[in-house]
């Protein structure tokens, strides 16, 4: 039988079409459920082992720096205590990793290698995941805007993505906390260490999302000078849709796999560029634990206490190749031409 007449008999005799005769003759219930495209890039992700790999990773790095002070406790240390008891005289520690210190101690100040290690996780994770959705929002509402408004707006705010595209922002990075510390604190000196931090914490993340969003917002207006052309955002022009319901109701959702794409992209390149900079000498500083901080000291100790040094590569080189890799199965799920 048909499968179309087989359907219809189906509904005459009162069966779910949704149902399917088998050679026995029993009627066997099948899912005939339409899914979206975001359904169905969510379930292969789910099929994909490397994806969960990477998402368990990168949720245990997640959960160390929420829970970084009951961690520290579980150990009995904190990132700040000093313990110069167990240094020598010219600074070496004179303990290896054992009960009370995980990890050991560092050179010269003798602070709890573990408690800096999970504190460190903070920083990171903090500045890379506001800057993600700060350029998030604003790359998607500029291009969302500049892609279907066209005219003089279009031409304005393309003007505008380029030169931001054009600046040099090593160069913005160095100047910005420089000027907001004698905008906000006049001068250092005399200035709690804390004060400083607080002020180079907020300038890197103002820095990093200055520069951040351009490029998304030039993949969205690319995408929607495509989708403005279709049937269904003619129709929403015809029947009198307002234009703030046509770009967030109409063209955003088919914009979900560009932007998430995007997102799992900038997330790991973002930590990346913090530990950079902070290893720079022009992102974080003391008393903030920072992996990047903890490598710039680290490297004249290296020979002396490998361990130093390679305790925060490792934490960012795990927790960059998790998203990397993660970043890289979003984009194969929401891409409809690969088969993984």
């Amino acid at each position: 039988m048909e499968p179309l007449i087989e359907e219809a008999e189906l509904a005459r005799q009162g069966a779910p079409t949704d149902a399917i005769a088998a050679p026995t003759g029993e009627i066997k219930k099948v899912d005939t459920r339409r899914k979206s495209p975001t359904q169905i890039a969510l379930a292969r992700l789910r099929k994909d082992k490397v994806a969960v790999i990477c998402a368990s990773i990168f949720v245990a790095f997640v959960l160390i720096a929420i829970f970084a002070p009951l961690l520290a406790k579980l150990e009995g240390q904190d990132p700040t205590t000093l313990h110069q008891d167990l240094t020598d005289r010219y600074g070496y520690p004179t303990i290896t990793p054992n009960g009370e210190h995980w990890f050991g101690v560092e050179p010269r100040l003798g602070r709890d290698l573990f408690a800096r290690w999970v504190y460190g996780a903070r920083p990171s994770l903090i500045v890379a995941g506001s800057v993600t959705v700060i350029t998030t929002i604003i790359g998607v509402v500029v291009g969302l805007v500049s892609g279907f408004m066209g005219g003089w707006i279009d031409r304005v705010l393309s003007w505008v993505i380029d030169f931001v595209l054009s600046l040099p922002y090593l160069l913005f990075a160095i100047a910005v906390p420089a000027a907001l510390l004698a905008i906000f604190l006049g001068t250092t000196e005399g200035v709690a260490a804390n004060e400083v931090a607080t002020v180079r914490f907020y300038s890197l993340i103002l820095v990093l999302s200055f520069f951040g969003w351009a490029s998304l917002a030039r993949l969205i207006r690319g995408e929607v000078l495509t989708l403005r052309e279709r049937e269904f955002i003619a129709a929403a022009k015809v029947l009198g849709v307002p234009t703030r319901k046509v770009l967030f109701k109409e063209l955003l959702p088919n914009l979900v796999a560009p932007i998430v794409i995007s997102v799992s992209l900038a997330l790991p390149s973002y930590i990346v560029t913090e530990a950079g900079l902070t290893y720079l000498g022009v992102g974080l500083t003391e008393p903030t634990p920072s992996w990047g901080l903890t490598i710039a000291q680290a490297q004249n100790w290296y020979r002396a206490d490998p361990l130093y040094l390679w305790i925060p590569v490792a934490g960012i080189t795990i927790l960059v190749l998790a998203l990397s890799l993660l970043g890289d199965s979003i984009r194969d799920a929401f891409d409809p031409r690969t088969r993984r």
